[in-house]
C-alpha cells in the first residue's frame, strides 16, 4: 500500500495539520497490509512536526512495515533525519 504525501498538499506544516491528515486517511488504511510506502513527490515541503504526528500514528498502526520511499526533496530527508527515521539512500 503506498501513501502519496501530496495528496494533503504540497506543503505540509504544523502538528494539528499532520493529526488531521492521519484521521482523515486512517479510515482507508488496510490493518493487515504487508508493507506500507510513503511517497514524497509533489510536495514542496514538510515540517517534522507535521510528519511526527502522520509518521508515529502510522507507525503505531504499522510497527516496522512503514517505508519512506527515497526522495530528492531536501525537507523531506532533513524532516526524516530529525526524526530519527531510517532514511536508507535518498536519490
Amino acid at each position: 500500500m503506498r501513501i502519496e504525501l501530496k495528496k494533503f498538499g504540497k506543503v505540509l506544516t504544523s502538528r494539528p495539520a499532520g493529526k488531521e491528515a492521519f484521521a482523515a486517511i486512517r479510515p482507508t488504511l488496510n490493518p493487515d497490509a504487508d508493507m506500507v510506502e510513503v511517497d514524497f513527490s509533489g510536495i514542496i515541503s514538510i515540517a517534522p512536526s507535521w510528519a511526527d504526528e502522520f509518521f508515529t500514528a502510522l507507525k503505531s498502526m504499522y510497527k516496522n512495515k512503514v517505508k519512506y520511499l527515497p526522495t530528492d526533496n531536501r525537507s523531506a530527508i532533513e524532516t526524516l533525519k530529525i526524526l530519527g527515521e531510517n532514511t536508507e539512500k535518498h536519490a
